[in-house]
């Protein structure tokens, strides 16, 4: 089973090689694990490095050869712009947050308050991760900040949460609604009511050291225009604006 989850890192791997051996001039792009694989399907020939954003965020301070970051919220991107490291950011994509549970769900959690029970094991990312962030808001805004003292790990990143929940390491996790979808056969999404989402968004920039800025900025548009848009919708995320009603 643990071999057979090891296909949720693969695709970064596999499209950075077939890149590389066109001699592809296209981007290397930073973006959040929750986007792998999307991004690949809406630009084929970029290098990509997934992981949490903040992790990614630290890397292009010290310096990394990234050309675009693709950050899971809007608050790094934008604090790298205020320190001259990229263009302004620019939101690409909405996502909700969900719970998940394994498949045989041996905690019997039916909705979030379940996470309340004493002998739940909760696992969810790390506080300096987006969805680490978006999950503590989830749980000020139910008013069940309480089961955080039955979290027994912190992730990373939103798939290394995934991987333990699928995997039956834990009894119930915080992931994106997107990523809650790649191993339906796995776990179960448990609905977060509309009053407990936080406001999920992604922001997108070109970094300012970036020798390849005609192909970074091609990118970014690929991923904002209408067919980039369709791509992202198919695997679950939420358009970049809201719809008015």
């Amino acid at each position: 089973m643990r071999r057979a989850l090891c296909v949720l890192a693969v695709p970064a791997l596999l499209v950075a090689g077939g890149a590389s051996a066109r001699g592809s001039s296209g981007p290397t792009v930073f973006a959040a694990s929750s986007l792998t694989d999307a991004l690949p399907k809406i630009d084929r020939f970029a290098r990509y490095s997934f992981a949490g954003s903040n992790t990614l965020a630290a890397q292009i301070r010290q310096g990394a050869p990234a050309d675009v970051f693709a950050s899971a919220n809007t608050a790094l991107p934008s604090e790298l712009h205020r320190d001259g490291l990229c263009t302004k950011p620019v939101v690409f994509a909405r996502n909700a947050l969900a719970v998940i549970v394994p498949r045989s769900n041996p905690a019997a959690i039916d909705s979030i308050f379940d996470l309340r029970k004493p002998s739940v094991k909760l696992v969810i990312a790390a506080p300096g991760v987006p969805v680490g962030a978006y999950t503590v808001q989830v749980l000020k805004n139910m008013d069940l900040t309480r089961v955080l003292k039955n979290v027994v790990s912190r992730e990373s990143d939103v798939r290394e949460v995934l991987a333990k929940v699928a995997l039956g390491e834990a009894d119930a996790g915080f992931v994106y609604a997107t990523d809650a979808r790649t191993v339906p056969h796995k776990v179960r999404s448990i609905r977060i009511p509309a009053r407990g989402q936080p406001n999920v968004r992604y922001g997108i920039c070109v970094i300012a050291a970036s020798s390849h800025k005609a192909a970074a900025r091609a990118f970014v548009k690929r991923v904002l225009g209408r067919a980039g848009q369709r791509v992202l919708v198919s695997y679950g995320f939420l358009p970049r604006v809201k719809p008015r009603r």
